[in-house]
């Protein structure tokens, strides 16, 4: 009840600053300034107000549940935000300061934080069964807002430039190895290495690898993300799918999150080795997922160049499900979050998208697209909103305006030497 009466409270304010909806002759730049403007305050308006940290989701049947990953998106979305005007650059450095504040209170585990955490008590909240402490890969999805934050505040707030600083070097990336040739992504105090996950890929995890090498107190060698995180059987493909080449992945590529999350501060424009160009495995990625829609073999109501993208999020059935062709999971769901936060690859075919569920569904609410669309449904609409999902629209939107969040991680003086060390060139 505590929930739905701040969500109802929040609700009022946010509905008259992004609606109703302009005109159907609005300009691409008017529709990406007001989708950008709109779901940052999904992280500004709508955060906890105790901590600044990215509420999970708005519909949260376990508290009020804070997400390290979400807020690490939502960190970066708050300083597009606040360059763009949208609140005084003074806000945003508040606002990022407060995040910071909480994220030295909050119980770490070897420095890396856990999944969730419960807002009202501070403590840990378990994402699964064991899964209730460290998690190295929401960590590093904080810990690239965490940079980002550092790079930005360098001129504005050298003080609490040093704080992200000290925060990104107590993360003990090494001693996440065991010892062995891989990294793992979980350790509890409870359970130890219960949960015995082995970070491979190809998948959203990239980014780990890449700031675990980086590290300038915990790296790890090339030699474990060789023997990890390249050698799983989803690592290589080299197939085609409608024509179009996929180096790296999984069949069809897998959800589209695994296009965003790792590169919301990594730029994959010039990224590469000795397997693909990133940039361009990515906008494969993405076309295949168009080319599944426009393909539609289960035949579901709606795909088409108007309607595509697969990924992780809410369902009007199961709850939170993947979605990604060639599975079960497609069952007719569409996610926004994965053509618009696509859109620095495909910005034509992904503004395609956004028209359409901008002027011709009820798609948009206060804090931008809502979670899904399932026009097999009804009601069609799944009208809730995650900070995972949320955070790559804005941040990739900006990405694609600007550059400015890839500008500002990529400068981070250790991330070049660290990509070198794994492989990588950046040019």
């Amino acid at each position: 009840m505590k929930n739905k009466i701040l969500l109802l409270a929040a609700l009022l304010p946010l509905v008259l600053a992004c609606g109703p909806r302009p005109a159907r002759q609005m300009s691409d730049e008017a529709l990406l300034d007001t989708v950008e403007r709109c779901t940052i305050k999904y992280f500004t308006d709508f955060a906890d107000p105790a901590t600044g940290l990215a509420r999970e989701r708005n519909n949260d049947r376990n508290g009020n549940i804070v997400t390290i990953g979400g807020s690490g998106f939502g960190m970066m979305a708050v300083i597009a935000g606040a360059e763009r005007g949208y609140y005084p650059l003074s806000e945003g450095v508040e606002r990022v300061g407060k995040m910071i504040g909480s994220l030295e209170t909050l119980e770490r585990f070897h420095g890396a934080w856990a999944h969730w955490y419960d807002a009202d008590t501070s403590r840990p909240f378990s994402f699964s069964q064991f899964d209730d402490g460290g998690d190295l890969v929401e960590t590093a999805f904080m810990v690239q807002g965490l940079l980002t934050a550092r790079q930005w505040l360098a001129d504005k707030d050298s003080c609490l430039a040093a704080r992200c600083d000290k925060l990104w070097r107590d993360v003990e990336w090494d001693w996440y190895t065991r010892g062995t040739d891989s990294l793992y992504w979980h350790w509890s105090k409870n359970y130890e290495w219960k949960m015995n996950h082995r970070i491979r890929g190809y998948d959203e995890t990239l980014i780990t690898y890449v700031l675990a090498a980086s590290s300038p107190t915990h790296p790890i060698s090339r030699e474990c993300y060789e023997a990890s995180y390249k050698t799983s059987d989803y690592y290589y493909n080299g197939k085609k799918y409608y024509g179009i080449t996929l180096p790296l992945g999984m069949e069809l590529g897998g959800p589209l999150f695994f296009c965003h999350y790792s590169y919301l501060g990594l730029d994959p424009r010039g990224l590469k080795d000795d397997k693909t160009d990133y940039f361009e495995r990515n906008t494969a990625h993405t076309l295949i997922h168009r080319a599944y829609a426009i393909d539609n073999p289960k035949k579901h109501k709606g795909y088409g160049e108007q309607l595509w993208g697969f990924t992780s999020s809410d369902d009007p059935d199961v709850g939170y499900s993947s979605h990604h062709p060639g599975t079960a999971d497609e069952n007719g769901t569409v996610s926004p979050t994965a053509a618009v936060s696509s859109i620095v690859y495909t910005p034509t075919e992904s503004l395609q998208v956004m028209r359409y569920l901008f002027y011709e569904t009820e798609m948009f609410g206060p804090w931008g697209f809502y979670d899904a669309y399932n026009p097999s449904r009804e009601p069609a609409v799944v009208d809730h909103y995650l900070a995972i999902d949320q955070g790559p629209e804005a941040v990739m939107i900006e990405n694609y305006r600007s550059g400015l969040l890839w500008k500002l991680f990529m400068s981070s003086p250790e991330i070049l030497p660290g990509l070198e060390k794994l492989g990588f060139s950046y040019e």
